[in-house]
Order: structure tokens, then sequence, then C-alpha cells
């Protein structure tokens, strides 16, 4: 059975950091790709990054480019969100999710990922 179990969110203040992550279970193999999401009171879900496990191939919205990083420990079969220069706008539940057919190509929608963490959050204010 594949299972995701996102970890890492909290409180933080403006400017500050966090590092998520998203321990996967159940793959069979490294064919497949993990996105991360987030979803603010009111608004949609909106897609933040993914990352090609067998590749490592990486995308990010443009609304996070340039402060979030994601990266893969194989080995663990861990994914990583690391969040620089934290803003309020960027609170939000993060949910982690797979993709076992389209690789990334359609990281902004939640539909094309097939299964989901149970989200952890995370608060930017001072």
């Amino acid at each position: 059975q594949l299972q995701l179990v996102e970890s890492g969110g909290g409180l933080v203040q403006p400017g500050g950091s966090l590092r998520l992550s998203c321990a996967a279970s159940g793959f069979t193999s490294d064919y497949y790709a993990i996105g991360w999401f987030r979803q603010a009171p009111g608004k949609e879900r909106e897609g933040v990054s993914c990352i090609s496990v067998n590749d490592g191939n990486t995308y990010y919205a443009d609304s996070v480019k340039g402060r979030f990083t994601i990266s893969r420990d194989n080995a663990k079969n861990t994914v990583s969100l690391q969040m620089n220069s934290l803003k309020p706008e960027d609170t939000a539940v993060y949910y982690c999710a797979a993709d076992t057919n389209y690789f990334c190509s359609g990281f902004v929608f939640p539909s094309f990922f097939d299964y989901w963490g149970q989200g952890t959050q995370v608060t930017v204010s001072s």
C-alpha cells in the first residue's frame, strides 16, 4: 500500500525558514514523482514544486522560485522541501503527493497525482 507522511510544519516568523519532509513507502520502483501542494483557507490547492524521483528533475511555481528547494534522498525514500525567506502569504496546509504517470508534467494540477499525505500546517506570522 502506497503511503505518504509529511512532517516539519510549524510557526515561523517572516523571513525565516522551514524544512518539510515527505516519507514515502510502498513504492516498488523509482519511476514516480513527488509534488508539494499547499492550500490556504478559502483558496484552491496550489502546486508548489515537484521532483521526478528517478532522474531528479525539479519544477517550481513562480511564487516560490528562488526561495524553495525540493530534493530527494532515494536511500531514505524521502523528499524534502526547504523553504527560505518565508512570507505570510506562504501560510497554508502543505501536502505531498505522488504522481505515478506524468512525472511532474502537470505538477500544478492536483488531478495528476494519485496518492496524498495528510498535510502539515505552515504558519508564517510575527
